[in-house]
């Protein structure tokens, strides 16, 4: 079973906004065995639509369209899906009564222009939009099913959740497909292929590996599609266990729910640990990390971003001449930031970074890339260097996964 997802919308071929609507749509259809087949952006345009519904009805079993079901003129989707299905608009009543309550509850006074918007093709089934007044539409022709939803994110993810799924899952007799990853931190994808060639070369025809790189860290996708659950859950159960014993040096845990800061976090709580930062070139990007995991505040107390030399001095107490011997990219520089929110803030464990993240030099002649790291811990603190290399995202991307690969390494050993 197979399925396209067209989004419509000129602000997101030009650029102003990012399409999040068909990762969503597609990690929810590949949880209930739909596979997407393709994902296409169109412009607002009627012959572009039209061309795009054609053009997917032959290819695959599901067209699911998001975008263009406003109130205003530029929205143009549900009129061309009835000119694709010789359908026409009608007054739903209970749609406009919905409309009409919506706007009451938000006690905002409601135009004719947004009462149009229960004017629906007939021949359609129609979702309800409890988060909005923009209605999903399904339609069943030709033994392809198309389904429209509004291109507001929350909107399409509660249609989605409380209509269209289930919808799917009764309309079809969908496969099973199960997938089971394993995150791992330190290692690249090639030196991790190397090492599992002579297994990968025998996994049974039906289970696929992908490697998902990011920089410091792999995610190995394991994938099984079929009819028959138990049969696949315990092949692929057979394959993750043997996997896992060849990389378990560098696993930090399973699924994408173990994400190293959230790993840390576990680990913070459970020996009853306090955590701050102090960055510079990251600029708030480790902080950002570790604040991302709900439930952060009851290890991380906070982070100063000594972007500026002054405030390394005044906030971080590193001493001028440590500045001044071995310039604000330097091991004794990144030391004496962790030892300074170590004490500012009272905690356990430090983070500091400081390094060259381009594009120029700035006031020192330190190399672009390189970057000192330091961990405070309880009884010691270490610095390590690193050159990252180029351009200043990637440098900042991979010294922020470095410093929380280096922590919990550190958390490990007093486990």
């Amino acid at each position: 079973m197979q399925a396209e997802i067209i989004t419509i919308g000129d602000e997101i071929l030009i650029g102003q906004i990012v399409d999040t609507n068909s990762a969503y749509i597609s990690k929810e259809l590949n949880k209930i065995g739909v596979s997407v087949y393709q994902i296409t952006s169109i412009q607002d345009d009627k012959q572009h639509i039209l061309k795009a519904l054609k053009e997917a009805e032959e290819n695959v079993d599901i067209v699911i369209v998001t975008g263009g079901l406003g109130p205003t003129k530029d929205d143009i989707t549900k009129h061309t899906l009835c000119a694709y299905f010789n359908d026409e608009l009608v007054m739903n009543s209970d749609i406009q009564e919905h409309i009409k309550n919506f706007f009451a509850k938000i006690k905002y006074q409601y135009t004719e222009l947004d009462l149009q918007q229960a004017m629906l093709p007939s021949k359609a089934h129609i979702f309800k939009n409890n988060l909005g007044t923009a209605s999903g539409m399904w339609y069943h022709e030709n033994n392809t099913v198309f389904i429209s939803m509004p291109g507001v994110p929350n909107e399409m993810k509660g249609l989605m959740k409380y209509g269209v799924l289930s919808k799917l899952q009764k309309t079809f007799d969908l496969p099973y497909i199960i997938h089971k990853n394993i995150i791992t931190y330190g290692m690249g994808e090639s030196k991790i292929a190397e090492r599992l060639a002579e297994w990968e070369n025998k996994l049974p025809s039906e289970i696929k590996l992908a490697y998902l790189p990011s920089y410091g860290k792999t995610r190995l996708r394991l994938t099984v599609k079929g009819k028959n659950k138990e049969q696949l859950e315990k092949g692929i159960d057979n394959e993750l266990k043997a996997l896992t014993e060849l990389v378990s040096d560098i696993i930090v845990g399973f699924e994408e729910e173990a994400s190293l800061e959230a790993i840390i976090g576990k680990l913070l709580i459970k020996n009853n640990k306090t955590l701050a930062t102090a960055e510079s070139c990251t600029g708030g990007a480790i902080a950002k990390m570790i604040t991302s995991v709900p439930g952060a505040s009851a290890y991380f107390i906070g982070s100063i971003i000594s972007y500026n030399e002054r405030i390394k001095k005044e906030v971080l107490n590193v001493a001028p001449t440590t500045i001044k011997e071995h310039s604000v990219v330097s091991e004794a520089v990144a030391k004496a930031m962790a030892l300074g929110i170590q004490q500012l803030y009272k905690v356990d464990y430090a983070i500091a970074v400081t390094g060259n993240a381009g594009p120029t030099k700035d006031k020192t002649d330190t190399s672009i890339g390189i970057v000192f790291i330091s961990i405070a811990t309880p009884k010691t603190i270490f610095v390590q260097e690193f050159n990252f290399g180029q351009p200043r995202e990637k440098v900042i991307q991979r010294a922020s996964v470095k410093a929380l690969e280096m922590l919990r390494k550190e958390l490990l050993k007093n486990t």
